[in-house]
């Protein structure tokens, strides 16, 4: 599997942490630098072939916007800042997001599935099946086989047509493996698959015999997803 390269730039130690520990969650992402003056980038850039830059916009030097024209169209931008008003510009120069700090988990995967596709590393969707640990043996399930996964504690519960599997695993670490275009987070605790959505009604979906309640954090995307998909 080949792996986005990014390098993450940013002059608050703490928010190079944090990126730092969101990168390393998502098996597809790969951290090469960080780095904390636009300078330093300037300099690693004509070195090194980097995929995507996490870009804070407030430097003491450089700033992140005319850093992102100097690098415009070497590489993919996500801009990382806690100023809003920045938005007009990286809209303009074509950022793949624009992420506000606090910047959650969630928001982050958001943007680095954005990234994903349109770098084109795309090799996970190409899968149509996943290995879990479960008791005391690795089994395999077939994508298309999955209804949806619940989140219970330290476990996951995997629902497929013809069994229920329990892992020990975490959202964060399975999410990142499921095809973006078949699979979506409703809740802190589910994760459904599209293709076997029954009804939707109000804040709960339909699969089979099970209601599965809709959280208002992740409402709005799941909902601009159905809305691409209806007819």
């Amino acid at each position: 599997m080949e792996k986005i390269k990014c390098l993450i730039v940013d002059d608050e130690p703490l928010a190079i942490e944090i990126l730092q520990a969101y990168v390393q969650k998502i098996p597809w992402l790969e951290c090469v630098a960080a780095l904390d003056s636009g300078i330093e980038v300037i300099s690693y850039l004509y070195e090194n072939k980097v995929d995507l830059l996490f870009l804070d916009i407030q430097m003491p030097d450089v700033t992140g916007i005319q850093l992102a024209e100097h690098v415009k169209g070497k590489c993919d931008i996500i801009f990382t800042t806690a100023y809003n008003e920045y938005a007009v510009e990286g809209f303009e120069l074509e950022a793949v997001d624009y992420l506000l700090k606090p910047i959650s988990f969630d928001r982050f995967f958001k943007a680095a599935q954005r990234a994903q596709k349109q770098n084109g590393k795309l090799s996970l969707e190409a899968s149509d099946y996943i290995f879990v640990k479960s008791e005391y043996k690795i089994k395999k399930i077939e994508l298309a086989n999955i209804l949806y996964i619940e989140g219970m504690k330290d476990y996951l519960r995997i629902v497929t047509k013809e069994e229920k599997v329990m892992t020990l695993q975490s959202f964060s670490k399975l999410v990142p493996v499921l095809p973006v275009a078949k699979f979506v987070r409703v809740h802190k605790s589910f994760v459904i698959a599209l293709d076997a959505i029954d009804s939707i009604e109000k804040s709960k979906i339909k699969i089979g015999d099970q209601l599965i309640p809709i959280s208002e954090s992740y409402r709005e995307n799941f909902f601009e997803i159905i809305q691409r998909k209806a007819v």
